[in-house]
């Protein structure tokens, strides 16, 4: 139970963060391009209590990845559907991207100022939840940027392909998306995928981001997941 408590603390506000703000964007950046369905359905907004999917939250505690409900997007309400599908699409994994930069930056400077203050003091105790979040918030954010741009559709990646590839096919990837999770569950939990596929490239971006602290991420990772 302490052991839940801890990764409860650590855990639930880089994650609401990162699947909130991935949801928000789409929203934000489909009202933008015209379509007005999240601003009018009251889900352009960051309070994770309106993005909450119950089970998609409990899924980060349980393998590290969750998600949201899905803010609404009418693609025919666009001015350019195909082409602003891309835009839309995009703008979820750019977020991820965006806050995990940030959180690597934060994590890095405090680690480095954290350093220099006498071991056991206050203030250092003060700092180590907080890089905790921050290492966990890397993690969290690489994970959903590249997992959703997997090019099958519903996944981001897959709208994205959708709106780039000519109108052929185009059409016949789009006709993947009712069946898209289904492929995608069995890709990712029942074949190597995750292991030879995403962890490399997950593994490579954080040693980029992160740099000579790239180890406290994997640290932090496999205490907070370990079974």
């Amino acid at each position: 139970m302490e052991n839940f408590f801890f990764k409860l603390s650590i855990m639930l506000v880089p994650a609401l963060m990162a699947i909130t703000c991935h949801e928000v964007s789409h929203g934000f950046v489909a009202d933008r391009f015209g379509d007005k369905t999240a601003r009018m359905m009251g889900r352009l907004t960051l309070n994770p209590l309106k993005h909450l999917d119950i089970f998609g939250t409990l899924m980060v505690f349980i393998v590290g990845i969750g998600w949201a409900k899905p803010v609404p997007v009418n693609f025919n309400n666009l001015r350019r559907p195909k082409r602003d599908m891309i835009w839309v699409a995009g703008a979820g994994p750019v977020t991820n991207f965006t806050l995990a930069t940030l959180s690597a930056l934060a994590m890095r400077g405090i680690v480095s100022y954290a350093g220099e203050m006498a071991r056991g003091s206050f203030q250092q105790m003060f700092l180590e939840p907080i890089i905790l979040m921050l290492a966990f918030s890397v993690y969290i954010n690489l994970l959903l940027c590249i997992f959703n741009l997997i090019p099958l559709p519903p996944l981001d990646g897959g709208r994205v392909a959708v709106g780039m590839l000519p109108y052929r096919q185009s059409e016949a990837l789009s006709r993947i998306e009712p069946y898209g999770m289904i492929i995608i569950i069995l890709l990712v939990f029942f074949t190597p995928t995750f292991d030879y596929l995403i962890l490399p490239v997950l593994s490579a971006a954080i040693r980029l981001l992160a740099g000579a602290d790239s180890m406290l991420v994997f640290g932090v990772v496999n205490r907070l997941l370990m079974r």
